[in-house]
C-alpha cells in the first residue's frame, strides 16, 4: 500500500511532535527534581546539639540563621518529627537541619550529622 504525500506529512509532523513533547516532559520532570533538591539545601542550616531530651522529644540547638523561617542565630529546643532523630545525634554533634513549623511549632524535620 502507497502512502499519499499529505499522508506521510502529517504522519511525521505526529511523530515529531509525540517526540518534543517526551523531551520536553522528561526536561521539566528533570528541572522540578533538582529545583525540589535545591530547595531543601537551601532550608538546611547548621547547628550543634546541646542538650537531648528525649522524654519530652526534643533536641536544644545551638543554631546559625534558619533562612527558611526567617530567624536569625540563636540556642533553642525544637521537637523531632520523628523520634528516631534523637538517638541518631549526641550532645557536641555538628549538625546540618531543616526545621519547619508545622501546627504553629518548631519541628525538626530532617537532621544529617556533619563529620
Amino acid at each position: 500500500m502507497k502512502l499519499g504525500k499529505t499522508t506521510t506529512m502529517t504522519f511525521l509532523a505526529r511523530t515529531l511532535l509525540a517526540a518534543w513533547l517526551a523531551v520536553s516532559f522528561a526536561a521539566s520532570s528533570h528541572a522540578q527534581a533538582t529545583q525540589t533538591s535545591a530547595s531543601a539545601d537551601e532550608a538546611m542550616s547548621s547547628g550543634e546539639v546541646r542538650k537531648i531530651d528525649r522524654s519530652a522529644g526534643k533536641l536544644t540547638i545551638k543554631h546559625g540563621p534558619l533562612r527558611n523561617l526567617g530567624m536569625g542565630g540563636m540556642t533553642m529546643a525544637f521537637r523531632v518529627q520523628d523520634p528516631a532523630m534523637l538517638d541518631a545525634v549526641q550532645v557536641g554533634d555538628r549538625i546540618r537541619f531543616v526545621a519547619e513549623q508545622p501546627n504553629g511549632q518548631l519541628t525538626v524535620t530532617r537532621i544529617e550529622k556533619q563529620n
